[in-house]
């Protein structure tokens, strides 16, 4: 009893400080902290941070251990030690440092919501302290941290050079280690208030800013796999050192700045060119952001996952430092992407060919490739755009990508995986419970703990509700503490209801009326709702309706807040038939549906008939239903839908067929089969 009241004692402790630090974070709209938000067990959200607290994160613990992560860090220690003694680096990737940081990381924000979670029967603050002690071990006099050399500096891993940072553009991820590093560091620093992590991160970056310049002595590199400029950003944030955020922005300023003509592939094997792992060729300088300078940048190109952390990088730099070039820039590329590059679930990543961005409007389903980490990555970007503007049509983009392009990448029950996402299967894919190359897993693991930060913001005397879920958190508005409790079925129905806890003064409520009942699928024409309805919303305080034009997509409550105070917000939620932009070929005489945040998916296991192969009718009715998958509540779409079949004389004929559909995050529970998210209403359309 007297330990549970100390930890609960020292996570307040900590969320009391993490607010005092986000109230000078430096960026437009002040985030609030995930140690301020407690997420409600046993509704949607608390289902998943429990499968994180059961299984993901004690699974990614595991992996480290059986994968050798943890020794790859104990034989670095002990050639530090000792440098007579060197190790055969049989590490498969030179990232693999990250998979303890990324699981760290997710661990931290666990802390928060389940303080008596294990590891193995060990208090998960004992476990991470013990794996800290191991990561200390490894780390360098001068601070360099990298495991893939320091096992051997005579023969480090085949993709690490021969020295520091000499390969640090293509292939060593030496600043991607450091970013995961600095992310992990901040996060166990607000959790827990220890610095353990945070020295390590620290001294790793102080080596960085030492090393890395344009200064007498030092190399001019950039990061070949962008997210150390997030990393710094966020241990600028946390410590008030000026001197992280300009190497992040150093980092970014480099880009493109070498001769174009290496820009341009010479031949399959020339200058300027690599293969991917699929053996495809493809311009490095493209591939890695690298092919102009990211203020002249206004296209999302490359490889999803680098471009994402890039971009969100570069949205960082823009709002802590005011700086019009990177803010005009990095609204430049948002619009490219919401506008010709985003799949409805708001995935990105057209192509398998070096896991990259296709071309405008190339957007096919069966071969998307839509990487997890991409998925995430736009969540990054889509936060602090808002924090930048404090519109809420980014978090019409992040939400979606969240139920969607996130969630799919992870089952239900917390425990196996994907890779990709494609919005259309053949019957090849299923979940695995791990990868090779864990960066999807892990990177999911630290992911879904994070939920609570995103939920509430707050600037000046103005707090943002920007996601539904049950929680109860506490915050300063205006410089006073506000507790408010939120009560949702969120995202089944649109019903929610927010409380005040705790509250006194004037200030005003921004509730977010998301794109999909405003009849904006997302912030462009790249989508559209063709079944004519118009949803509505409504807003009552303590039982009286209350009315708001919105401002930015949000509905403003400005008043007087006393405690016991109940805001009651109701959105029409109906199934809803989405067409997309004529220039995508991939879903022409297609539609799609969806239901509030949810895209909706025919899938193998729910019906007789084939989905790939499946008319969906011109003005389709829907049923709700519900069924159960990985032991979990779903609901259903039911709609009437037709095949094409030879009768007994051999005329084509329609037969009529009962068509059931299920949240497309929820695909892929019941063994291999068949899926499509765009259905054939024309039947051009039909395979």
């Amino acid at each position: 009893m007297k330990k549970h009241l100390f930890i609960c004692m020292l996570a307040f402790a900590a969320a009391s400080t993490t607010q005092a630090q986000s109230d000078k974070s430096g960026y437009p709209t002040t985030p609030v902290p995930f140690t301020a938000v407690k997420v409600t067990p046993n509704t949607f959200w608390g289902q998943r941070l429990q499968a994180s607290r059961n299984v993901t994160i004690p699974l990614a613990f595991s992996k480290c251990e059986s994968e050798h992560r943890y020794k790859n860090f104990e034989q670095a220690a002990e050639h530090i030690k000792d440098p007579s003694k060197t190790f055969p680096v049989t590490m498969g990737f030179s990232f693999d440092d990250t998979d303890p940081y990324k699981t760290l990381e997710g661990a931290a924000y666990l802390m928060q919501t389940h303080p008596d979670a294990t590891i193995n029967g060990e208090p998960i603050g004992k476990y991470c302290d013990r794996v800290i002690a191991i990561i200390a071990s490894a780390q360098e006099p001068d601070g360099y941290l990298y495991t893939a050399r320091t096992q051997n500096p005579q023969k480090p891993h085949h993709w690490s050079g021969s020295k520091r940072w000499e390969k640090v553009e293509e292939a060593s991820h030496e600043l991607y280690n450091l970013g995961h590093l600095c992310e992990a560091a901040v996060a166990h620093y607000n959790a827990t208030g220890k610095r353990s992590l945070l020295d390590i991160a620290i001294r790793y970056a102080d080596c960085v800013c030492r090393e890395i310049g344009n200064a007498a002595g030092q190399v001019s590199v950039v990061p070949g796999h962008q997210i150390a400029e997030m990393g710094l950003a966020k241990l600028y944030t946390a410590t008030g050192n000026r001197k992280y955020l300009d190497q992040a922005k150093f980092f970014l300023d480099q880009r493109g700045q070498k001769d174009p003509s290496w820009y341009k592939p010479q031949g399959q094997d020339g200058y300027g060119t690599f293969h991917d792992a699929q053996g495809y060729s493809h311009c490095i300088f493209e591939y890695s952001q690298c092919h102009k300078p990211v203020t002249e940048q206004d296209e999302a190109v490359g490889h999803a996952v680098r471009a994402g952390y890039m971009y969100a990088g570069m949205a960082d730099v823009a709002a802590l430092t005011g700086d019009k070039t990177y803010i005009e820039a990095i609204d430049r590329i948002w619009q490219n992407i919401v506008k010709k590059k985003y799949y409805l679930t708001g995935g990105v990543g057209a192509t398998a060919s070096g896991e990259r961005f296709g071309d405008n409007y190339e957007l096919p389903n069966l071969t998307a490739y839509c990487e997890t980490c991409a998925a995430i990555a736009q969540v990054y970007l889509n936060y602090r755009l808002f924090l930048l503007h404090g519109e809420s049509k980014y978090y019409d983009a992040l939400e979606r990508t969240l139920y969607n392009g996130v969630l799919s990448g992870i089952s239900i029950d917390g425990g196996r995986f994907f890779y990709p996402n494609p919005l259309a299967s053949d019957g090849n894919y299923e979940r695995q419970p791990w990868f090779g190359c864990a960066c999807c897993p892990s990177n999911v693991a630290r992911f879904i703990p994070s939920l609570p930060q995103y939920i509430y913001a707050v600037k000046g005397n103005a707090m943002y509700v920007n996601l539904f879920a049950s929680n109860e958190a506490t915050m300063k508005v205006n410089g006073k503490a506000v507790t408010v409790e939120q009560s949702t079925n969120y995202p089944w129905d649109g019903d929610i209801a927010l409380t005040m806890k705790k509250a006194s003064g004037q200030f005003a409520l921004k509730i977010r009326i998301p794109g999909w009942v405003r009849g904006e699928v997302v912030p462009s024409d790249l989508y559209e709702y063709a079944d004519g309805k118009q949803l509505a919303y409504k807003v009552s305080v303590n039982g009286e309706a209350v009315e708001s034009d919105l401002k930015d997509g949000y509905f403003v409550v400005d008043r007087k807040w006393k405690k016991g105070d109940k805001v009651e917000i109701h959105l029409d939620m109906e199934a809803r038939l989405v067409r997309a932009n004529k220039e995508i070929e991939a879903d022409r005489g297609r539609a799609a549906i969806e239901r509030g945040p949810l895209v909706y998916c025919a899938e193998w296991a729910d019906n007789t008939c084939d989905v790939l192969n499946i008319l969906l009718n011109q003005k389709p009715q829907f049923s709700t239903g519900h069924t159960t998958i990985a032991d979990t509540d779903i609901l259903t779409l039911t709609t009437q839908a037709q095949t094409l079949q030879f009768d007994n004389s051999g005329r084509l004929q329609p037969k009529d067929e009962k068509l059931t559909l299920i949240p497309y995050y929820a695909w892929a529970h019941r063994g291999k089969g068949r899926m499509a998210v765009w259905l054939p209403t024309d039947l051009k359309a039909m395979p």
